[in-house]
């Protein structure tokens, strides 16, 4: 049974139906129906934690989809799944593949910059400082772009930035 079909609060199903209806009203292919479908169940599943199940719709959803503005939202969604589950390699790489196809997701910029960090922090406790150090500027390379997509976002980032003179601000 779809997910759609068994969520349990009364928003939720809500939110179905009325998708339901758009879905059904809307002109779209078969295909981009069932890209919707399969990318609202994984939604759901990861809203509640089900990752193995939103990955299974998130990998079903790609299939079909062929907009890639709508396939760079299902890649990131993959990558943020892989992010919480603590596979960087593999988030990095669906995070890339999200912004092959839209390169205006400036969430994907500042999870690949987090992840780089995290991995520069890392290098230092292994006392590697000149590994970390080219993770840093990785990180850093990655929030410029999140901050000149979204100017007055991402402020923690901003600040480390300029605390670290990676970058100066006008």
């Amino acid at each position: 049974m779809p997910r759609s079909r068994i969520n349990g609060n009364f928003i939720d199903k809500t939110s179905s139906i009325v998708a339901n209806i758009l879905l059904q009203i809307i002109p779209t292919t078969s295909g981009e129906k069932r890209a919707f479908t399969y990318y609202r169940d994984g939604m759901s599943a990861q809203s509640e934690g089900n990752y193995a199940e939103a990955l299974q719709n998130y990998y079903e959803a790609t299939r079909p989809e062929i907009d890639p503005y709508d396939r760079s939202y299902i890649l990131y969604n993959i990558g943020l799944i892989h992010t919480s589950n603590g596979e960087h390699t593999k988030a990095l790489e669906y995070y890339f593949r999200a912004l092959e196809r839209n390169p205006f997701l400036p969430q994907a910029f500042n999870n690949m910059a987090v992840i780089c960090h995290y991995r520069g922090e890392q290098a230092i406790l292994q006392g590697d400082s000149e590994i970390a150090e080219a993770w840093f500027d990785q990180a850093a390379e990655y929030w410029k772009q999140a901050i000149a997509l979204t100017p007055g976002n991402y402020i923690e980032a901003h600040n480390w930035l300029k605390i670290t003179r990676r970058f100066e601000f006008e």
